[in-house]
């Protein structure tokens, strides 16, 4: 089944694809965080399951990733290129670049209607939900042309990954009160398509390598390839209400 909340995603977001001078490499999985306080995971979840684990805070300056134990899920939306039958690349609008690959059990939709792989082409505006390691994204869900609308954005731009360059240490909106970095329980299934997807309908650019549901029912959306923002937050009924680093 196709989340609901797919039509929160921003298509002006998706196809403005930056192609800077600056450099922006793609994301080591292992690497530090671009900030000293981002939160990187050591739970032990299977791929697609859930689990309850706690998250070892990570450190290091500008390298726009997070150390984390294993792949969960999460999701991207940009650019297809390099299509072939089994996966292609999505190029985000901050300039990062995620490895799609496809599998049998891959579903597809063009817009709000049921469609095929053959709807993958290159150019095509994308949003991805599956598994993520890294910046490898395995795909549960491909919509292609996702829907337009107004996502709500409490403030805040998102700053593109710039080697060696810090992110932001803004905050913007509300933070959950119960919220302590490096806690939580791993989301799955519809719950975290629904939460990633409102995570990149307000901050397009970057990727949902997690989601992580607090525990009064609001989540935390874990963002990598982007210096800015890290951490968004998105209440029980799937809307955005803050981020910061």
């Amino acid at each position: 089944m196709f989340s609901s909340i797919r039509s929160k995603v921003i298509a002006s977001g998706i196809a403005a694809v930056v192609i800077a001078g600056g450099a922006y490499g793609i994301v080591d999985a292992t690497s530090s965080s671009s900030t000293a306080t981002t939160a990187s995971s050591s739970a032990s979840a299977s791929t697609g399951g859930s689990a309850t684990g706690k998250f070892a805070a990570g450190s290091g300056t500008g390298s726009g990733s997070n150390a984390r134990s294993g792949p969960a899920a999460g999701g991207s939306v940009g650019t297809a290129s390099s299509v072939t039958a089994s996966g292609f690349t999505l190029t985000t609008s901050a300039g990062q670049k995620v490895t799609i690959k496809e599998a049998s059990s891959t579903t597809y939709e063009q817009g709000t209607s049921p469609a095929s792989i053959s709807a993958v082409t290159n150019g095509a505006p994308v949003l991805v939900l599956g598994t993520t390691d890294s910046t490898t994204i395995t795909a549960t869900e491909v919509i292609v042309q996702p829907p337009a609308s107004s996502a709500a954005n409490p403030g805040g731009t998102v700053i593109a990954y710039s080697k060696g360059t810090q992110g932001a240490a803004e905050t913007v909106g509300t933070i959950p009160s119960d919220y302590t970095q490096g806690s939580g329980t791993l989301a799955s299934g519809t719950t975290a398509d629904q939460a990633t997807e409102a995570a990149l309908a307000a901050y397009p650019g970057g990727v949902v390598d997690r989601v992580v549901e607090l525990g009064d029912g609001d989540y935390e959306v874990h963002y990598i390839g982007v210096n800015w923002p890290h951490h968004i937050f998105v209440n029980s009924s799937f809307q955005v209400i803050g981020a910061n680093s």
